[in-house]
């Protein structure tokens, strides 16, 4: 369901409030729908962030300017959220947010403003998890991950049964995260793969251009694994009628 479109000078952009109603919560999020959109992509934000997260933000900014939709969402519902600000119960609860993720992927499905694009992830510390937890659910429906700063190990043995062609993205100055990461890339089972370590970065890429070397290698990788606009229906077409 669509709130409303926010304010937006670009008149080749939408930007809508949407709820994401799925079957026990509704989930709020912001929808960027540029014209003729190559695919959309969905993140996942890490521990303690929103869908209002301007790291996030700012990586969906760039990936609408190269005309990829994407979908900002709260993978907790406020009272959810209250309560893990208290207790840090659910931050780490990877089968939750991987359920949410999944759950969220098929409502756009449905959705007439994006069905049939291409879907890809963008996950984000433990959201890098659900995101590959996710694609290793549906391989026939995910066709890119990028994982920024993030913990891709907490995916644990669903690592080999992702398809996906994924990278990751990681900080020069972030160490233990470089080694799990250089770690859960050896278990990836998909053939195409690849690390990315932004040199001087610290794990929330702070530093000078740091965020934009981020956003600029994962508008290519899902702008290098996206089919051309219109064609991602056809594909999802016949994928369901051979599943039908």
């Amino acid at each position: 369901m669509i709130l409303h479109e926010n304010e937006n000078k670009d008149q080749n952009l939408a930007v809508l409030d949407v709820f994401i109603e799925l079957a026990k919560v509704t989930l709020q999020g912001i929808l960027g729908l540029p014209a003729a959109a190559k695919g959309i992509v969905l993140f996942a934000h890490g521990s303690g962030s929103s869908r209002f997260s301007p790291r996030n933000g700012y990586v969906a900014e760039v990936l609408q300017s190269r005309g990829i939709a994407t979908l900002l969402f709260d993978l907790l519902t406020p009272e959810e959220e209250a309560f893990d600000q208290r207790t840090a119960a659910l931050r780490f609860d990877i089968q939750l947010l991987t359920k949410r993720l999944a759950s969220a992927t098929s409502w756009a499905m449905r959705q007439p403003k994006v069905r049939g694009l291409d879907i890809g992830y963008f996950g984000a510390s433990t959201g890098a998890a659900a995101a590959l937890m996710a694609a290793a659910q549906r391989p026939e429906i995910v066709s890119a991950v990028v994982s920024r700063g993030g913990r891709p190990d907490l995916a644990g043995k669903a690592l080999a049964a992702v398809r996906a062609p994924t990278l990751l993205i990681v900080g020069g100055n972030d160490g233990p995260v470089i080694a799990l990461n250089q770690q859960a890339l050896a278990e990836l089972g998909c053939r195409e793969k690849e690390i990315v370590i932004v040199p001087e970065a610290t794990h929330l890429f702070e530093e000078p251009g740091a965020l934009e070397q981020v956003a600029d290698v994962a508008a290519q990788w899902f702008g290098s694994h996206f089919a051309i606009a219109g064609q991602g229906l056809v594909r999802h077409a016949t994928q369901a009628r051979r599943s039908g």
